[in-house]
């Protein structure tokens, strides 16, 4: 019942129609299921037509710091629910983001399994964690990191940390049009990538009888 989308801010929960308790175990439940992912995240809830009350509110917060989890927003189209939201200094609504960074965040949907795209070169420092796939359109510096439950494509030189496959997944793949990352890792494997010879060529990462095995990434073989 319960969707969970990546957004600037950090993570969007999103509640399906109908009575918040039912909403409420079914968030529980997903966050129960990948808590040490998600640990630490900052989270604005979208009860759309749901409506919530103060002391719920309150109580969620309560329960989402349990899990490190800070809830920040709440967003819905019941009035009643905006007004508990500010009463406990909630925001209810997302910051629109500034225009040299607009849209580089979005959620994307393919075959059923989400995805984030980042439209931008992650530098030194920025961290990308997200529970699906992260595409990544430009470059991963030295010092930056990505963790993925899914597959990480980078269309760009992967220069910092990756790990892909982070909730056990061995079927994930990395893929880079430069493929020099600090460290990569998927699933429980991980090596560090020897100094390159000769010239870059895309590549892709995945686990064959146990090792990180490399190769030439090429759509048509896909």
């Amino acid at each position: 019942m319960v969707q969970v989308k990546g957004i600037r801010e950090g993570l969007l929960f999103l509640l399906e129609a109908g009575e918040w308790e039912e909403n409420r175990r079914a968030l529980f439940r997903m966050v129960g299921e990948r808590q040490e992912f998600w640990r630490g995240a900052k989270v604005a809830l979208d009860s759309r037509t749901v409506v919530i009350g103060e002391e719920e509110i309150l109580s969620l917060k309560d329960e989402l710091s349990h899990y490190n989890l800070t809830l920040w927003a709440v967003l819905s189209e019941s009035p009643s629910t905006q007004l508990a939201a500010q009463k406990l200094g909630l925001a209810t609504h997302l910051s629109r983001p500034e225009k040299e960074d607009r849209e580089a965040l979005s959620t994307i949907v393919h075959d059923g399994e989400d995805a984030v795209l980042v439209n931008k070169t992650l530098r030194s420092g920025y961290r990308v964690e997200y529970a699906g796939h992260v595409v990544v359109l430009g470059d991963v510096n030295p010092g930056a990191e990505i963790i993925a439950a899914g597959n990480v494509i980078v269309w760009g030189r992967l220069r910092g940390v990756v790990h892909a496959g982070a909730e056990g997944n061995t079927q994930a793949v990395v893929c880079a049009l430069d493929l020099q990352p600090t460290q990569l890792r998927i699933a429980d494997q991980i090596a560090l990538t020897p100094q390159r010879k000769g010239k870059p060529q895309p590549e892709m990462v995945h686990l064959q009888d146990g090792q990180l095995v490399a190769e030439p990434w090429n759509a048509k073989d896909r």
